[in-house]
């Protein structure tokens, strides 16, 4: 990863100075997840202080405006509960907030418009054993009624959403379509779109699709926002009118709306369902063997021909997937409970951003039918840059990836392994990454990737084990062993002693002689001398086994402090210390290769470090990671530390100080934000539920 060069991204923009007047479970997080499904489909809620769902607009992960909107009418008075329009010469109040929660997979707010409540469930399934339902770019948004006085009251629905969804800029020109039938859909698109390209960190092709079912009291509309809004507040019902003048996004702001009338309301009304959604053909560009390169597509199209099939199915499996997410939910709630509530909290923010970084894609046989068996997964390294594929990036969202599907794990490392098994990278050690721009898997011919020989060799080399720990399916390691055993070549050479080289944490600078990264090419020594032992080769396993032996003996005399109460952060720097965070795959792959000892004093000595929101990353600064400390909650000896660490990074999920996607890089003194934002490294979040 780099450090964010905030071209693209906005400044804070906190969402509201309204301290919270509502109900909020677990917590009020950052910025609420709304729809977050891939890197090009993610709409939060941003928080601050607190906001509520009709107190700010939702945004893109960048902090740029996603108009998504929503009115109800209530015995003809009209009230917002999504987003904040304006529409002059119109009458409307603002629905109050009564309640808002986030799980897993869904962000569930309460909103009371006079007499009714109206429920608004957003929910981005996670359903990572089914690649189908996995790849699709869709996200539910579902609301419902009921009268809070026992009497009957006249209700109805309305949402739309804007053009913004299909571009970084707002100057360029759009087209849209409606369709009817059994399901109503907008589909918005550019009028030049550009293929493979983005703008702003937003895709610059493919669709925005926002659909919903065409039930009796259905209608429909697109054109300028306030007229269209206008329309629902004044009569309850929209025309079923197109607006066919395209032109830019921001040129009098053409939306997309629908409305629903459900009649009279006193119990429960059934949800009222939208789905909302992105779909580009092809996905991702990837290099292969020879040099050439591979149009990839999603993997849903293996099972639907058209759009309006997947979202007909969509809408149509709404029940189920509500039924399967709370399932998860409840499964993911239960697990991470046993450790702390803080930390089911955390949990529970963590695993959309993570997946909703990724994408499940495939290629096509040379008779054009879908190879459902070449699968490979790409992942964004979202706003610390645009790479595809970061391994220092897939490491510490490796967790999640175990917990969910581990197959997904295999699907990202494959693209990487197949890269280099091609030859065309020249380096010795593992590539950084696949492409520095996502959708552009086009490897570094070059060799002049942001070099991290040790961390990303021995991350590679880490993961392919675990994975087949986890699994029992040995694939990479027999198809990749030449390359796998050419990285731990290079780790033997250097990683007891590093060079002047990255590190993970690379916006902290080079560093030579660094004991946290040492720590993780011996534990890729010992990997491989294990990954030895699987394929066979006992010769070569005790070889390595020997070797990570006399590199933990070397290293802890290399490492200690003079003061023999911690290890220090740079061998010989004895004041110099950090988080050892590293370790954390000794105990995952379960080689105890690090002496009791270790993680004993490291216990200790973080509980004479910590500040006010935990413990910093290292002595050259006083910021810190929520990964890393997670990671390091699971290497700990007692439970009063554990719970430390996982506490302070709730406390700083919930400072308010934020309005981005959960951040994982912040101030220990006083909670204030860094530059990170809605990374998948938060996926490591779920690192003590897989020890």
């Amino acid at each position: 990863m780099k450090i964010p060069g905030y071209g693209s991204i906005l400044p804070l923009c906190f969402a509201s100075v309204q301290a919270i007047t509502w109900t909020a479970t677990p917590f009020n997080p950052p910025s609420i997840p709304l729809a977050v499904r891939t890197p090009y489909l993610s709409a939060w809620l941003p928080q601050g202080s607190g906001a509520a769902l009709n107190d700010a607009w939702p945004t893109f992960w960048t902090g740029s405006i996603l108009g998504w909107a929503g009115f109800v009418k209530v015995d003809g008075q009209a009230y917002s509960f999504l987003g904040t329009p304006n529409v002059p010469g119109t009458t409307f109040n603002k629905a109050v907030q009564k309640s808002s929660q986030f799980t897993s997979t869904q962000s569930i707010f309460v909103l009371s418009a006079g007499p009714v409540d109206i429920t608004v469930t957003f929910l981005s399934p996670v359903e990572a054993t089914d690649l189908v339902k996995q790849s699709t770019p869709f996200a539910y948004m579902a609301v419902s009624a009921v009268s809070t006085n026992g009497a009957a009251h006249s209700v109805q629905v309305y949402s739309d959403i804007s053009a913004e969804w299909v571009s970084g800029n707002n100057a360029l020109l759009a087209k849209w379509s409606t369709s009817t039938g059994a399901i109503l859909t907008h589909e918005v698109q550019l009028q030049s779109p550009a293929v493979f390209t983005e703008i702003n960190d937003h895709t610059q092709y493919g669709s925005a699709f926002y659909s919903t079912t065409n039930t009796v009291g259905a209608t429909y509309q697109t054109g300028a926002d306030v007229t269209v809004r206008a329309q629902f507040i004044n009569n309850g019902r929209l025309p079923n009118t197109q607006d066919t003048a395209f032109r830019a996004i921001q040129d009098n702001w053409p939306v997309f709306g629908f409305s629903h009338d459900l009649g009279s309301v006193t119990g429960a009304s059934a949800p009222v369902v939208f789905s909302v959604g992105h779909i580009r053909d092809p996905a991702i560009k990837y290099i292969v063997a020879g040099g050439g390169t591979q149009s990839r597509s999603l993997y849903f199209w293996s099972q639907f021909q058209t759009s309006a099939a997947l979202i007909s199915s969509f809408l149509g499996d709404f029940s189920n997937a509500l039924s399967r997410a709370k399932a998860f939910d409840a499964k993911v709630n239960t697990d991470a409970t046993r450790i702390s509530t803080d930390y089911a909290s955390v949990v529970a923010l963590s695993i959309r951003q993570s997946l909703g970084a990724m994408e499940v894609t495939i290629s096509k046989n040379s008779n054009g039918s879908w190879n459902t068996a070449d699968v490979i997964v790409f992942m964004k390294e979202i706003s610390s840059d645009g790479n595809m594929n970061t391994v220092d990036v897939i490491f510490p969202a490796w967790p999640v990836l175990l917990y969910t599907n581990p197959l997904l794990g295999k699907y990202l490392l494959e693209g990487l392994f197949r890269y280099q098994a091609s030859g065309l990278y020249p380096n010795k050690w593992s590539v950084h990454d696949l492409g520095s721009s996502y959708p552009n898997a086009l490897g570094h011919n070059d060799g002049r990737d942001e070099a991290m020989p040790v961390e990303e060799s021995g991350n590679m080399v880490i993961m392919a084990l675990s994975y087949a720990q986890k699994t029992g399916d040995k694939s990479h390691l027999t198809q990749y062993n030449a390359l796998l055993d050419q990285w731990t070549q290079f780790l033997i050479t250097d990683s007891l002693i590093p060079g002047d080289q990255l590190s993970t944490d690379d916006f902290a600078g080079h560093l030579v002689n660094q004991t946290n990264l040492a720590i993780k090419g011996i534990i890729g020594i010992k990997a491989m001398s294990q990954i030895a032992s699987l394929v066979g080769d006992t010769t070569r396993s005790n070889n390595y086994s020997t070797i990570a032996a006399n590199y933990v003996s070397r290293w802890q005399t290399l490492s200690a402090s003079s003061s023999g109460n911690h290890l220090t952060l740079q061998y010989g720097n004895a004041a110099s210390w950090g988080l050892s965070y590293n370790l954390y795959a000794d105990k995952l792959l379960k080689l105890n290769l690090f002496p009791a000892s270790v993680y004993d004093m490291q216990t200790a000595w973080y509980k004479t470090v910590r500040q006010p929101f935990g413990v910093p990353l290292d002595t050259r600064h006083t910021y810190t990671k929520t990964d890393w400390q997670i990671w390091t909650a699971g290497i700990v000896t007692d439970t009063t530390t554990r719970d430390f660490f996982i506490s302070s990074v709730k406390k700083w999920a919930s400072d308010g100080l934020s309005s981005q996607p959960f951040g994982d890089w912040y101030e220990t003194t006083n909670g204030a934000p860094e530059g990170f934002r809605a990374r998948p490294v938060v996926g490591g979040h779920l690192a003590l539920l897989i020890l």
